[in-house]
């Protein structure tokens, strides 16, 4: 399966080209919380996607006022995967989110309770919300009338709705699918994570010891997927292949992993199968890795069980959560690793633990050969999703 495009909006940057520049820097991207008042929360912090250059999106819009800035990381992303894919139209889409324009639901509900009322921009918060809305929009900006499909599967929704898309071509139903996932950071969603304790009031520190919690992020990233032959045939460029993917449910807790790691492997183990190949052809792990006590130990177990001193890291330290974005913004990670030979680093580590027995990308990012990537998305409920990326020149 051919990924013939990519683009990317994160807290590291807007495209590829500054995404890689700030992995190679080990670019901390995480800052204190602009968007609304957090001085009673524990975390106060969060990776954010800046303000100004998405205003860029508003040219590809009839009505930009009504867009939420979710739809505008979207539009910059799809833009970006749109200049480098050429001639090759969408015949499907499948998106990731778990918010979609969350702020806007929030804005209007604060309305309703202080007791004003409706302005005429209420109509617009509704309509504007909803969480298919940011990725209907990037589709008009750009005149795609692809049908889509939303998948809102918590925190693996990103890399579900790959494994979907991938599914879809393997399958011979579809030629070229775009596929990825988008989430902004909220109040509503910021509080709640807060308020079970999972934010830390200190750095992310994916896989320390003395790891206290994730950050929250947000961003948007697009794949383009292709029939591998027919990329070939229309001499694409291809970034790299998606070779497998891997789901599983473990059922433990309603946000808290198997503290065994059995959902995590059982999800790896599904993806090498999927790609037919061996633990041992895995080159790097792009690991969930929220800096949370339970999610990293657990993942980190079933690395440890089933790969033997793969380099692994999370991005996360670096740039937060993106919750539904995740998935789609590490698969875009996982493809400039790829191609230029990569591994990204796991910024804020200072003591391994010892109950990990982990080969950490620790604090800069450094040169490996990297031929084949596995990208792993696990979220609340037990839910688990595994990619597998592959050089083309593999």
């Amino acid at each position: 399966m051919a990924v013939v495009a990519a683009g990317i909006v994160s807290p590291l940057g807007f495209g590829l080209e500054e995404t890689l520049g700030a992995l190679r820097e080990a670019k901390d991207c995480v800052s204190n919380v602009t968007a609304f008042p957090v001085d009673r929360c524990r975390c106060q912090t969060a990776g954010q996607v800046a303000n100004e250059p998405l205003a860029e999106a508003n040219r590809y819009q009839r009505h930009p006022e009504r867009l939420h800035r979710v739809a505008r990381m979207m539009i910059l992303a799809l833009k970006e995967a749109l200049e480098q894919a050429g001639d090759s139209q969408p015949e499907l889409t499948v998106v990731g989110t778990t918010s979609g324009g969350m702020t806007f639901g929030e804005q209007y509900y604060r309305d309703l309770k202080a007791g004003r009322r409706p302005s005429r921009q209420a109509p617009s918060l509704i309509a504007n919300y909803t969480p298919q809305k940011p990725v209907m929009d990037a589709q008009e900006a750009f005149g795609i009338g692809a049908p889509c499909q939303v998948i809102a599967n918590a925190c693996a929704s990103g890399t579900n709705a790959i494994g979907h898309a991938f599914n879809c071509v393997r399958s011979g139903r579809y030629q070229r699918v775009l596929t990825g996932g988008y989430d902004a950071i909220s109040e509503l969603v910021f509080v709640g994570f807060d308020s079970l304790q999972a934010s830390t009031p200190d750095r992310c520190r994916p896989f320390d010891s003395e790891r206290s919690g994730m950050v929250l992020g947000e961003g948007a990233a697009v794949l383009a997927l292709e029939n591998l032959e027919s990329a070939r045939k229309r001499g694409a460029t291809i970034l790299a292949e998606i070779i497998g993917y891997g789901i599983s449910t473990d059922n433990f807790h309603l946000t808290q992993p198997d503290p065994s790691g059995s959902g995590a492997r059982r999800a790896m183990e599904a993806a090498l199968q999927s790609a037919g190949i061996s633990p041992g052809e895995i080159d790097y792990i792009n690991a969930h890795g929220t800096a949370t006590l339970f999610n990293d130990a657990a993942e980190g177990k079933a690395i440890a069980e089933l790969f033997d001193g793969v380099p692994v890291s999370s991005t996360k330290g670096m740039m937060g959560h993106s919750l539904g974005a995740a998935g789609a913004i590490e698969a875009a990670i996982s493809i400039l690793a790829l191609r230029n030979q990569l591994l990204p680093p796991n910024i804020n580590f200072r003591h391994g633990d010892a109950g990990l027995d982990l080969n950490i990308v620790a604090n800069s990012s450094r040169a490996g050969e990297v031929r084949t990537v596995l990208s792993n998305s696990f979220g609340f409920g037990g839910t688990n999703a595994s990619i597998i990326l592959r050089s083309v020149a593999a």
